[in-house]
């Protein structure tokens, strides 16, 4: 396999990924991103994106928010319209509720990136042992990082999240199947028959 291609709702994903990826991919595989305007945009379109990504030995993993939704129906229907590109071997991983989540769960990362001192040794307190509880997580981060932004804080934390941290649910499922998607994808390809070439006819 060479390439990963992630399916995102929004731009900030993007951000936080390019900074994480590089910590659990080899370097033989490439990671690519396409970035949707939001959680409908993204249900509108994968599957067009999806069926058009034409690039051999590709696999896909769709990310995107629960936010106030259930996360099995979310899940169900990113599954559903994974099938209908005819990608079932597609990776579904939703965060709970949202990416900020994952950013509560690891305050050592969200501390080194942000410049926040001290914030690492409140992990231990009560509301950010299970960050995936929590319905608006992006509000929590922001009250214990006054001016938190999106974008830059998704870029700046991004390389610091430990790919370990078990603190969120829903970042170790992430963590874990795209390593299995690699681990399962790799061995395929080391288990293709290789052919040998014919020699010109003289």
């Amino acid at each position: 396999m060479s390439e990963l291609v992630f399916l995102l709702e929004e731009a900030s994903a993007r951000e936080m990924l390019t900074g994480f990826l590089p910590k659990i991919l080899p370097d033989s595989v490439i990671p690519r991103y396409i970035v949707f305007d939001g959680k409908q945009d993204l249900e509108k379109q994968m599957v067009r994106k999806m069926r058009s990504y034409l690039v051999p030995g590709a696999r896909f993993i769709v990310l995107r928010d629960q936010d106030a939704c259930d996360c099995k129906v979310v899940k169900a229907t990113l599954r559903a319209k994974c099938d209908e590109a005819e990608k079932p071997d597609a990776l579904v991983r939703i965060a709970c509720h949202e990416l900020e989540s994952w950013y509560l769960a690891d305050l050592a990362a969200v501390e080194m990136g942000l410049k926040a001192r001290g914030l690492a040794r409140r992990q231990n307190e009560r509301m950010y042992k299970t960050p995936d509880s929590y319905s608006s997580p992006s509000q929590t981060l922001k009250r214990a990082v006054p001016g938190y932004q999106k974008m830059n804080g998704s870029r700046a934390i991004g390389p610091h999240l430990d790919p370990d941290n078990t603190r969120s649910s829903s970042f170790s499922a992430f963590v874990s199947g795209v390593k299995q998607l690699v681990s399962t994808s790799s061995l395929q390809a080391s288990n293709r028959p290789i052919t040998k070439k014919k020699k010109n006819a003289k």
